[in-house]
């Protein structure tokens, strides 16, 4: 049973205008370590997305027309109470989601850190004046928001996916409407209701959970009082909502999926690099689309490496998420095991050899070993595919230039890693990875002052830093004439 300070947080469904919708078709919420029933919600539908495009577009109206102070203000509001709350919000994510509660905790922090921020460059959405051709012109560029925003969102990062494109989305004047995943709707509830309390506007911030994706993804992404529309999951997935979207050419942003590199160079602090790895592979059971998925090591210290990093990860507790000292909680599902194991079987049929783990785990059905494997090439099933699960395929290279090429060698490009000293190599890899975001001898990149998104069929467009308001808004250009005397 969840446990929690303010019980309230917990929701009955769907918030739309303001308003909490119940009805008589339910959705129920399990824990996947346990399968233990956490929440039963109303189970919306089509007919409730199309109230909250209409709620949107209501509400656009008025909140386009605040000052950015009373935008900000009303954000900062709202970030404190989910920093309040924090320990529950935690607690709800890691019920519906899995991952260990220092994680969830620290996600909940991450996400409250784009509120944060958007709150204050909301007040940073400047203009230009340019020079005009005749002294009787006068030439001004200003920026609007873009207008209804409607997102859908994973189950891997249920609060900060939703945060980090609400943020943007409010700071600039628009409305916004998400879909969250369905496995995870509580995180998305409990924002909506924290909303509430800080004062967002009815229709501003809207929540519609129901399992008709079809249905409902079909109005965000083809309603003409939709603007915008925002989208992390797969790649598959991805294409199809553009296709749809391109009915009524709305603007788009998508954080799509990876399979990113993690390069070990012969002059690289080989001790730095397991900890890199394994914060980068590990984290959230290794369901993250910029989690590592190859590891790339070169020969003269492939067997240091991989000794150290087998040693490594032998040390990491799997377990239930509230369970003291876990490090890794389960899968979202048993289908997703099914589908790591059957990308680990396929590669040792190939000729991959499993140096740890290789199984489901005793601790549940929805459990893996963390699992490593040697003897990879970049043509494996566990190589050319995103894993999204924890398991790590070491892969061994001789020199610079044919590791770029094998990094790249995939239709991805959202984030790769590198560990080196040479500072002439670094320049040179960093410059050749094509990848939207890399980090440096170091395994953990995302913040919200960083630009995080990807390139090729990773999507496009970026979420956070100065540059994520950017997709939230219209660039207006207005030419005044006849100023002479």
């Amino acid at each position: 049973m969840l446990v929690l300070n303010d019980s309230s947080l917990l929701r009955p469904g769907s918030y739309i205008d303001g308003q909490w919708q119940t009805n008589n078709q339910h959705l129920a919420v399990r824990n996947p370590a346990n399968g233990e029933l956490l929440h039963t919600i109303a189970n919306s539908n089509g007919i409730e997305t199309e109230q909250a495009v209409v709620a949107a577009r209501k509400a656009f109206t008025s909140w386009k027309k605040t000052t950015a102070n009373e935008r900000a203000s009303i954000m900062r509001r709202w970030f404190n109470l989910i920093m309040e709350h924090q320990q529950d919000l935690a607690k709800i994510l890691t019920a519906e989601q899995g991952k260990p509660l220092a994680e969830a905790s620290g996600e909940i922090g991450y996400g409250a850190a784009f509120i944060e921020w958007f709150a204050e460059e909301a007040k940073r959405v400047y203009g230009d004046t340019i020079p005009a051709p005749s002294g009787d012109k006068r030439i001004v560029v200003i920026k609007q928001p873009v207008g209804v925003v409607a997102a859908i969102t994973p189950w891997n990062f249920p609060n900060a996916m939703i945060a980090r494109k609400a943020a943007a989305a409010l700071a600039a004047g628009c409305t916004f409407i998400v879909r969250p995943a369905t496995q995870t709707p509580l995180s998305a509830l409990a924002l909506a209701e924290l909303a509430q309390r800080a004062g967002v506007p009815a229709g501003v911030f809207n929540v519609v959970v129901g399992d008709n994706a079809r249905a409902m993804g079909q109005i965000l992404t083809s309603h003409p009082d939709v603007d915008k529309f925002t989208f992390t999951g797969s790649t598959g997935v991805g294409k199809s909502l553009i296709a749809q979207c391109a009915t009524t050419v709305k603007k788009v942003s998508m954080e799509l999926g990876g399979n990113a590199p993690f390069i070990v160079f012969d002059d690289a602090d080989v001790d730095a690099a397991v900890a890199g790895a394994i914060a980068s592979k590990y984290r959230n059971a290794g369901q993250t689309c910029v989690c590592t998925n190859r590891i790339f090591v070169q020969q003269d210290i492939k067997d240091e490496f991989t000794e150290k990093f087998v040693s490594a990860v032998k040390q990491l507790q799997v377990g239930d998420g509230f369970d003291e000292n876990v490090v890794i909680g389960p899968m979202i599902s048993t289908q997703a095991v099914r589908d790591v194991q059957n990308l680990v079987q396929e590669s040792i049929s190939q000729g991959a050899v499993v140096a740890l783990g290789g199984d489901s785990h005793s601790a549940g059905d929805c459990f893996y070993q963390p699992t490593i494997m040697t003897n990879v090439s970049n043509d494996m099933a566990i190589a050319a595919n995103e894993i999204f699960g924890p398991v790590s395929p070491i892969i061994a290279f001789d020199n610079e230039d044919e590791v770029i090429g094998l990094a790249n060698d995939t239709e991805y490009g959202l984030a790769a890693y590198f560990y080196a000293r040479d500072i002439g190599r670094i320049w040179r890899v960093a410059e050749g990875l094509e990848y939207g975001m890399v980090g440096i001898n170091e395994g953990i990149i995302s913040n919200a002052a960083a630009p995080f998104g990807g390139m090729k069929q990773s999507g496009n467009g970026r979420e956070g830093s100065k540059y994520g308001l950017d997709d939230y808004l219209e660039i207006k250009y207005l030419c005044m004439g006849g100023l002479d005397k």
